[in-house]
């Protein structure tokens, strides 16, 4: 197995933690400061992101996708037992699922692009801009929300709790960020001027909705 050094790494440049998610909570700090937004949750990818947002949201009935993005979009929506809404709606970088304030920013990762009030949920695949190789981030304004998910994603736990001492009470999601990949995010946010900035267009994807496997599912 080949050895992770990520966090032997952030000791060296002077970064001291106590336990090792305290390394995931450091890169929701640095993440939310740099995209101005009032918190932020990491989770293992975007994907995921959207979907504890549509489950804190208890969202029902029909959601607007584009036909044009990626192919897990439209698949989590139907995951969640919604429907599936096509709109042929060109987009730049990010694009709302309406008539939830959820937001598909997997293409975005700028200076204070954050929209107020939204569940801003970023991507920090490999050939993104912070290109950890596998990871999310949800941001949000409600502090609230900002507990759910935080709990949700992690199984129902408490960061800082052995899951032994913790009154679960939520229902979890096998869904978080490893500390070695939010100490990778950091050590790259120290060069992100060196990262170019990336851009995303509906023109970038095919028509979904012309897909078997929608149709097989009624959408």
């Amino acid at each position: 197995m080949l050895e992770r050094n990520e966090l032997g790494l952030l000791k060296q440049k002077g970064i001291e933690f106590s336990d090792p998610f305290d390394v995931v909570t450091l890169f929701e700090e640095r993440v939310a400061a740099y995209i101005g937004a009032p918190y932020a949750v990491a989770v293992d990818c975007c994907s995921h992101a959207i979907e504890l947002s549509l489950r804190y949201l208890n969202a029902k009935g029909s959601i607007e996708v584009p036909k044009r993005t990626y192919v897990s979009v439209p698949m989590t929506v139907l995951k969640l037992q919604c429907q599936i809404q096509w709109v042929d709606r060109e987009w730049k970088d990010h694009y709302s699922l309406s008539p939830y304030p959820v937001v598909d920013a997997s293409m975005s990762y700028t200076e204070n692009s954050y929209i107020k009030g939204t569940f801003f949920c970023l991507s920090f695949q490999q050939k993104k801009r912070l290109p950890i190789g596998r990871g999310g981030m949800i941001l949000t304004s409600d502090a609230k929300a900002a507990e759910w998910l935080r709990r949700a994603s992690y199984d129902g736990r408490t960061r800082g709790r052995t899951w032994k001492q913790d009154p679960i009470q939520t229902l979890g999601y096998h869904y978080y960020m490893t500390p070695e990949d939010a100490a990778r995010g950091i050590l790259l946010m120290d060069e992100i001027t060196n990262h170019p900035l990336q851009t995303g267009h509906s023109a970038d994807y095919p028509d979904l909705s012309k897909l078997e496997v929608f149709h097989q599912h009624g959408s």
